[in-house]
């Protein structure tokens, strides 16, 4: 199930169509834009490089964040560089970030509807970035990975029993 940034929507009893009629469900979080979007990112480069799921645990936080993925094994220090070089790219790539609604049946074949909770509406919001990522999402992002800011890595952590590999990391 995707965590607190998943989206479902409840449509208003006047029944028409503009995005005036939906209603975000309550969120407990205000997220800081520039790492909340570095988030979507990072998930995305982690599947790129190690062919994973998105991540199963993720803290966003203003001054440092954590996100830990399930892989097959234990990245090397290049691969590690490697994820901090690539989210570096794609900030200065300068990639739009929109958003779009959609209905469960017109989720587009990267997006799992396994991730939704159960009780989702059948409208979600899609947040894209550039043709890079595409999620769906109920937090606050930057318009721009320009807006970011530098994505540094803290370091990592290996779990052997879990193949748990954990990024720890700020933006600057």
């Amino acid at each position: 199930m995707i965590h607190h940034q998943c989206l479902t929507l409840n449509k208003l009893a006047n029944n028409q169509n503009s995005m005036d009629d939906y209603i975000l469900n309550e969120h407990n979080k205000e997220e800081f834009p520039p790492a909340h979007t570095a988030e979507h990112l990072l998930n995305q480069t982690m599947i790129r490089i190690f062919g994973c799921e998105r991540s199963y645990n993720a803290h966003i936080e203003r001054k440092k964040s954590k996100m830990s993925f399930r892989l097959d094994s234990k990245p090397s220090r290049q691969e590690e560089r490697e994820i901090e070089r690539r989210m570096n790219e794609l900030i200065e790539e300068d990639l739009p970030v929109t958003f779009e609604f959609v209905t469960l049946d017109t989720l587009p074949p990267e997006v799992s509807p396994d991730r939704l909770p159960p009780d989702a509406s059948d409208t979600i919001r899609l947040v894209r970035i550039g043709d890079y990522d595409v999620c769906p999402c109920i937090g606050r992002h930057v318009r721009s990975t320009a807006q970011i800011g530098r994505f540094e890595m803290l370091g990592t952590n290996w779990d052997e029993h879990e193949h748990s590999f954990r990024v720890r990391f700020k933006i600057v």
